[in-house]
């Protein structure tokens, strides 16, 4: 099955489960849901993603368009399968 139908059948059943199944999951998954909310507590995460839109605004670095990066994602995903 792939991941973005598992997505959305954990999805599914969260919704409308059980608050002590919920708790039972979250506190599974407790410890990776707070590191990946605390990106913006992490001052080199933070600190390079201020140089690189300095670099864009500045014209130092050209970006690319949405439907750019969104056909090379494509080609990428395809290519992983």
């Amino acid at each position: 099955m792939a991941a973005t139908a598992i997505r959305q059948k954990l999805y599914e059943y969260i919704r409308v489960a059980e608050d002590k199944k919920v708790k039972a999951i979250y506190t599974m998954l407790e410890e990776e849901i707070e590191e990946v909310q605390n990106y913006w507590d992490n001052k080199d995460f933070v600190a390079e993603l201020d140089k690189r839109s300095a670099e864009y605004k500045s014209d130092k670095k050209q970006g690319i368009s949405w439907k750019a990066a969104k056909s090379e994602i494509t080609k990428s995903s395809k290519r992983s399968k």
